[in-house]
């Protein structure tokens, strides 16, 4: 993993930015960043995509497991990971929108893959734009959506 950070200086200052905003924020929510949580981040990081907890810990040999539940429990109730439950044993952990970006998912019923999508700039202005609507109808107020899309994956 330690040679995975290294690839570039603008991959070391992307993480190096992102650390300094989660100490901040777990910082203002009276937690510490430890580094069992920075490892947690940097799995995720590295990873590219939502994984499950066993994934994780195999991604990091030095990650036990019952530590880096609770550290994700932590991340998550602090808005730094987003957990997403697809069904049964399915649970899956990546990093929270504000630090990830809007993304939407597509989901396996089957296999329980996860895969990230994110749309054009355009389809995305119509998808807040009925979303508004609708929400100005029944008079609720939206501060974000996200949309998943389940189905089979071409393996299943």
């Amino acid at each position: 993993m330690t040679e995975q950070l290294r690839q570039s200086a603008e991959d070391r200052e992307f993480l190096s930015e992102l650390h300094a905003q989660i100490g901040g924020r777990l910082a203002q929510q009276g937690h510490r960043y430890t580094s069992g949580r920075r490892k947690l981040v940097e799995v995720l990081v590295l990873s590219g995509q939502p994984m499950i907890l066993p994934d994780i810990v195999e991604a990091d040999p030095k990650l036990a497991q019952s530590s880096a539940y609770r550290n994700l429990d932590v991340l998550v109730r602090c808005g730094v990971i987003r957990r997403i439950n697809v069904g049964g044993d399915h649970t899956y952990f990546e990093l929270a929108e504000p630090l990830l970006g809007h993304h939407h998912h597509l989901i396996c019923l089957s296999c329980g893959s996860i895969e990230d999508v994110q749309f054009d700039s355009e389809i995305e202005h119509l998808v807040d734009k009925s979303l508004n609507e609708i929400s100005a109808r029944t008079g609720f107020t939206p501060t974000t959506h996200s949309l998943d899309l389940h189905g089979h994956c071409a393996d299943c």
